[in-house]
């Protein structure tokens, strides 16, 4: 795509013209950086977009950023360009001092949105890996200089890692590199002591068997156990007590998931969101309360039955499927999250040819809100682009 081309020639050239690259990233609120404050203690070199540009030379100056593949450098240096994008969000002024709560996530989000609104990263499978794999550095560049925090660093480790299962580009080593050249692109005072808590991450990762790709779990069930917390062994295979599989379906209104479980799950009872509100005559735009009532009720029945059945609903936000997965593992059902992805102008086509279509300005708020699944949540996870 000419984007990323455009990405990959900024990330390989000799030198960064800031001049070119700015103008293209005005989509992004780039601008705003510069007027976004930073805490000195932290931060002497002043506003958020002095520190990027000085992370962004820091990243290119690593020994082990140049031998990286094209794909890659483009990914890591997009990142860096963004990695303190929700920062322009996020900042306030609490007693005195400049702070910015959250900004990972927010950026992150805020990267999504505007990758794949306006740079059409969307709809391909090459396009999907390669914006998760931006927002997934950007989620978790600050990560590195915390992880030996973390109650149970080495199985956060892998948790992350296993992000490489769907966004193959993604790795702790190139994590590791982006919060060297964050570390490394500001001035204060805990330099050192933040270098050294990076290297003890990659050293951490590397130990647990994931820095360059995912923790080879025996099998899914074995890896969905270990990842959600239960108190096993990563590599031990475990005895699996489910009866069947639970289909759950997420994506925006338009991505084709109706006609995706009539050609993969044919015959397959579903409980589907749009069927209900129907039924309900409600609209996509009030209140969903009802109908997920309604919903959870019929999956329920199916459930007590052990009868396996597909939801179908959009389900973009984690918190959202996580409470599903946890009500439909409490019953002892497998679950696969299938994602589906379309081209932006597709989807509008598609979603206005649809009864009871959902409004523009309501699909617009759920891409806001997005989070495609990962690995963890779940004993498969696909992403489909249709």
């Amino acid at each position: 795509m000419a984007w990323i081309e455009s990405i990959t020639q900024w990330a390989c050239a000799e030198a960064i013209e800031w001049g070119m690259i700015e103008p293209l990233l005005t989509s992004f609120g780039f601008s705003q950086m510069e007027k976004t404050p930073q805490n000195p203690v932290y931060h002497g070199e002043g506003d958020v977009l002095a520190h990027t540009r000085m992370v962004c030379g820091e990243l290119k100056a690593l020994p082990a950023f140049r031998p990286l593949p094209e794909r890659q450098k483009a990914a890591l240096f997009l990142a860096a360009l963004l990695h303190d994008l929700g920062k322009t969000k996020t900042t306030r002024l609490e007693s005195g001092v400049w702070v910015s709560p959250r900004h990972a996530a927010a950026g992150s989000q805020l990267a999504r949105t505007v990758l794949w609104q306006d740079h059409g990263l969307c709809g391909t499978a090459e396009a999907l890996r390669f914006r998760e794999t931006v927002c997934s550095l950007i989620r978790y560049h600050m990560l590195p200089m915390h992880l030996m925090e973390q109650e149970d660093a080495e199985r956060r480790a892998r948790q992350i890692a296993a992000i490489g299962a769907l966004a193959p580009d993604f790795s702790w080593h190139l994590l590791c590199l982006l919060a060297e050249a964050d570390v490394k692109g500001r001035i204060a005072g805990d330099t050192e002591e933040c270098l050294a808590q990076v290297r003890l991450c990659r050293l951490l990762a590397e130990d647990a068997g994931c820095l360059d790709q995912p923790y080879p779990f025996p099998d899914a069930f074995a890896k969905h156990a270990y990842l959600s917390g239960r108190n096993v062994q990563p590599d031990q295979a475990l005895y699996d007590d489910t009866w069947g599989e639970v289909v759950m379906m997420a994506g925006l209104p338009g991505t084709g998931k109706d006609t995706w479980i009539r050609d993969h799950l044919p015959g397959l009872p579903a409980v589907s969101m749009d069927d209900i509100r129907r039924e309900m005559h409600i609209s996509p735009a009030d209140n969903q309360g009802p109908v997920v009532q309604a919903a959870q009720e019929r999956a329920r029945a199916f459930l007590r039955r052990k009868q396996p059945f597909v939801w179908n609903g959009t389900c973009l936000a984690r918190d959202t499927r996580q409470k599903l997965i946890g009500m439909f593992e409490r019953y002892h059902a497998r679950v696969r999250i299938v994602y589906l992805e379309t081209d932006w102008e597709q989807r509008i086509r598609r979603n206005g040819g649809r009864n009871g279509a959902v409004p523009e300005s309501v699909i617009g708020r759920m891409l806001s809100k997005t989070v495609p699944p990962l690995p963890d949540e779940a004993q498969a996870v696909i992403w489909a682009c249709t």
